[in-house]
């Protein structure tokens, strides 16, 4: 009880920035097409985010090494701030891509001072709870800032500034905690060549992983304004896709770490591609048909990117796992500033459908090459632990070390 209190500055810090942040997305989408944006202007936003979250990554380290933790903390909120109150003084697709870089760097730069904090604060014996906690801090929070979107106005001065008090709100907690901040730790290098030879399948896995996640969840309104869901049931609809990934988390989990972690993911694009056909054929079903299969897609495609962490480090030291996080989040950050503009795209030449189908073309491709690795691959010597491994910045690699 006393380690849940030490960290609860950090986890209530979590929460208002999932909270505001994870809001962002499809308020925007939703923001864009009330006031006529095209579907690949509404997708630039997507990719614009998480152009900001790579540079966030590794500016972080850099300023908290320069002035702190809580003055880089405080000094990455105020830049999601700005981005989310200058929204309405210029109602323009290529000013908010700018201001969606900012909210980038809000999101990566808040989330690598809390995990070092939280680094420091993890031995062997607190590792299971504390990620715990954390795991269950971001993806609630993720999963009620969804809902969020059935009662904002879109294109709404008052909605954005709803969203940017709680964001400057999640500065108080952490910067208020009277706990030591810590020191500052070595930043890892990007050497993306680490994640390749320690398993190229996990390198193509984290980039298909980018086309389900970050397209679904700033192109997703796109599709379901087009099968006629209101505000409020696109936000279910989005909702019921974070819920079913964590839920996931547990049966999937369980069964990589007793399995060969290349057969499961196989099953798991098979899933994939199942879910993407029956959501992409909905058409003109009821509203509660498209969100069961948001459901079921989030089961699906949620624990892509842990499955293939996973299997990475099964391949390396504990000394080599901070760099092949942040290789791995190279090569998904990379999958995720593209897919968003291709995907609105594809929805603009073929049609919303065309998501799933983008979606379905990527694990049929991961697919054929987990069958060709499975052929000439090697088995690791030994096998780590299944662990839930949120996107968020390069730190996470030290939160999972062994020892």
């Amino acid at each position: 009880m006393q380690l849940l209190f030490s960290l609860a500055p950090l986890f209530l810090s979590v929460v208002l920035l999932q909270l505001s942040s994870g809001g962002l997305g499809p308020l925007d989408a939703l923001s864009g097409l009330a006031e006529g944006f095209s579907s690949q202007q509404i997708g630039l936003l997507g990719s614009a985010h998480f152009l900001g979250f790579f540079l966030g990554c590794w500016w972080a380290p850099r300023l908290m090494g320069a002035v702190g933790h809580a003055r880089a903390f405080a000094a990455f909120v105020v830049f999601g701030v700005i981005g989310l109150l200058a929204h309405m003084l210029w109602v323009e697709p290529y000013f908010w891509a700018l201001l969606r870089i900012l909210s980038g760097l809000c999101i990566a730069g808040s989330y690598t001072v809390i995990e070092g904090w939280l680094m420091v604060r993890i031995t062997k014996e607190t590792r299971g709870r504390l990620t715990g906690m954390y795991r269950m801090a971001d993806m609630g929070a993720a999963l009620v800032s969804q809902l969020l979107i059935g009662f904002l106005t879109p294109a709404s001065y008052a909605s954005y500034n709803l969203l940017a008090l709680v964001c400057c709100a999640a500065i108080l907690p952490l910067t208020l905690s009277t706990a030591v901040q810590p020191a500052m730790p070595e930043t890892p290098r990007l050497r993306p060549i680490i994640a390749w030879k320690s398993s190229p399948l996990a390198a193509v896995a984290v980039i298909v992983s980018a086309l389900s996640a970050a397209t679904f969840r700033m192109i997703g309104p796109l599709y379901g304004q087009a099968v006629g869901l209101d505000a409020r049931q696109i936000a279910w609809f989005l909702a019921l896709f974070v819920l079913g990934g964590a839920l996931a988390q547990i049966p999937v989990g369980w069964l990589a770490d007793r399995y060969d972690r290349r057969k499961v993911l196989l099953v798991v694009s098979l899933a994939t591609i199942a879910s993407c056909a029956a959501s992409a054929a909905i058409g003109g079903m009821s509203a509660a048909s498209a969100q069961i299969n948001a459901f079921f897609f989030g089961i699906a495609t949620y624990p892509v990117y842990s499955i293939a962490a996973a299997h990475a480090h099964d391949f390396v030291t504990d000394d080599e796992r901070a760099e092949l996080s942040a290789a791995l989040l190279f090569y998904y950050a990379i999958g995720a500033i593209f897919a968003p503009y291709v995907a609105a795209w594809l929805v603009t030449a073929f049609g919303p459908p065309a998501i799933f189908g983008m979606v379905a073309a990527g694990h049929i491709f991961l697919l054929a090459f987990s069958v060709g690795r499975m052929r000439v691959g090697r088995k690791p010597r030994e096998r780590t632990a299944y662990v839930y491994a949120p996107r968020t910045s390069f730190v996470i690699g030290r939160l999972l070390r062994r020892n």
